[in-house]
Formats: structure tokens, sequence, C-alpha cells
């Protein structure tokens, strides 16, 4: 068994998911072939390592010592593999596709550069909307990509990465949580109808009780950076503010700067995830590893 190292990275994926179906999507594969390989390590070591719970999994004590001699084997073909790839120094260029949000707000320079480093190779962002990226992803023109809905497709592995609120914005102060009736009381810049954030918007407006069309929207445009744009330069009215619905992370410095001021729905948080993805075909692919790991490990 040592030598098909698959079902031990599906035994060691499950034990720290502590969930048949988060290994399930962590690894691009279906929950019946997870429990298929568990299996048949139990039948081939002849033992019980997993029992089922409620909430969630326990390992056995003949699953805890075979968990340790996985670990130690997966750090020997971690460090092998990185060897492998000094050897080859396959030079190239990694492609990394981002959302709006993500690419121009959350990645910052330096982090791109740290992460060029940590691969030994040039690392190309492209920044588009969350749909051309999946798109990318599928015709083999990007690596990995990170979006900020997870537009699902069977031949890509979802990673969530980052929590994400949208909020409130205006450029004069408002409350800083807001009654359902003082929507009404604003000027609107919405995004465009196809919008991924517009939906997420529209769905909890509607969990509301508030109408859209009854809002006042002087504009609708199609990213953060139009949004942002369109905020800062509209009038600044104490009576009747502008305001538009953003990512937290687009606004942070200029909430900081006194620029602009954030505010919340009153009983209601806008919370979504960030996601990383890539196709199942690099699930085992050095390069791609390195680099999810990086960005998993908080250091983007």
């Amino acid at each position: 068994m040592l030598k098909d190292f698959v079902k031990l990275e599906t035994f060691l994926t499950v034990a720290r998911e502590r969930s048949f179906s988060k290994a399930s999507a962590k690894l691009g594969i279906s929950q019946p072939a997870v429990t298929q390989q568990i299996k048949f390590i139990e039948k081939y070591l002849a033992a019980k390592i997993i029992e089922r719970k409620k909430n969630g999994i326990k390992l056995t004590a003949e699953g805890e010592e075979l968990y340790k001699i996985a670990t130690n084997l997966e750090k020997v073909i971690n460090a092998s593999e990185k060897d492998i790839l000094k050897i080859i120094n396959k030079e190239m260029t990694f492609r990394l596709g981002a959302s709006y949000t993500i690419g121009t707000y959350v990645i910052p320079g330096q982090c791109l550069n740290t992460m060029s480093d940590t691969i030994n190779n040039d690392v190309n962002l492209s920044i588009d909307i969350s749909d051309n990226i999946v798109a990318q992803l599928k015709d083999r023109k990007l690596d990995v990509g990170l979006i900020e809905s997870p537009v699902m497709d069977n031949s890509l592995i979802y990673r969530e990465w980052l929590e994400d609120e949208l909020v409130v914005c205006s450029n004069v102060p408002i409350p800083k949580t807001l009654k359902t009736e003082e929507l009404y009381d604003y000027r609107w810049i919405c995004r465009e109808e196809n919008s991924h954030t517009r939906g997420i918007v529209s769905e909890v407006f509607e969990e509301l009780g508030v109408s859209c069309k009854s809002l006042d929207v002087i504009s609708e445009v199609s990213n953060t950076s139009a949004v942002l744009q369109s905020l800062k330069r509209s009038k600044k009215d104490a009576a009747k503010p502008t305001v538009s619905i953003i990512s937290k992370h687009a606004i942070a410095d200029e909430v900081a700067r006194g620029e602009l001021f954030e505010a919340r729905l009153r009983g209601y948080t806008m919370k979504r995830k960030f996601y990383i993805v890539y196709s199942k075909e690099n699930k085992h692919n050095a390069y791609v590893d390195n680099v999810v790991d990086y960005i998993l490990a908080g250091s983007c």
C-alpha cells in the first residue's frame, strides 16, 4: 500500500478536515470514492481506522498510529518533490487569475514577489470577473484562480480561502448601523445586473423586504474600482448621501483615512467567501500546490 500514496493522502485529508464531505471537496473526488479508499485501507490493515460521529469523524487508536506514519511519509515525499523540481529547474511563468476586488485590493504587489520566490518562477496576475477566470482555467490559460463567488464546475477544485463582508459605503458620514427604511433616503450606485455582488445584495434586500425598484439609483457600474471612483466623485451631500455596497477589503484604506465611511444593516451581516480554484488535473502539480499552500497560509 505504501507504493500507492494516493489512498494515504485521502486518509490524511479526511483526518485533517474531520469530514468525508470536506475531504471530497478538497481532493476533487466524489464522497463515495473517499469512502471506498478508506475501506480499502481498513481491509488492508484488518483494522478500523476511522469512526463516524454526529459532529464529524474520530480516529481510532490504529488510525492515530497510521496518521503519524502517513504524515512522516508525506513530509519525505514533499521534500523529494522539491528536490526534483530543483533538478528540472523548469522555467515558467505561473499564471494567476483574480477577480477585481481580490486582484486590486486584497493581493498586494509584495505578495506576488514573495510568491514568485516561493516557486522560483515569475507570477503573472490577470484580473477579470469570476466567470471569465473559471473559463480560462478550463481552457488551461490560467493555473490558479482567486474568485469572489463559487462559479461551480465539475472539472475544478474549490478551496475556501478568505472571508469577506459586503458593507454599505458612503462619501459622507452616515449611521454605522442602518435601519431598513433608511435605505430609501440615499442615492445609490449599484452593480450591473449580471454581477455576482448584485445577486448577493438582491437576495439580502429581498429577505429584508427592501424594494430595489424604489431605491434612488443614479448609476450602475461594472466593478469595484468603478464603484469607488463613482463614490469619490459624487457630490458630498449630508442631506442625501450617495452610497453603494462594496467589499470591506476594497475600502479599508479610505475608511482608515476618513475619506469614505462604512455602515452595516441592522440585524444582518452580508458575508461571503473568497475561493481558490484550480483544475482537477493540477491537484498533484507541485507548482500549483506551492502557490495554493502559500495563499492558504495567509502569506497574502
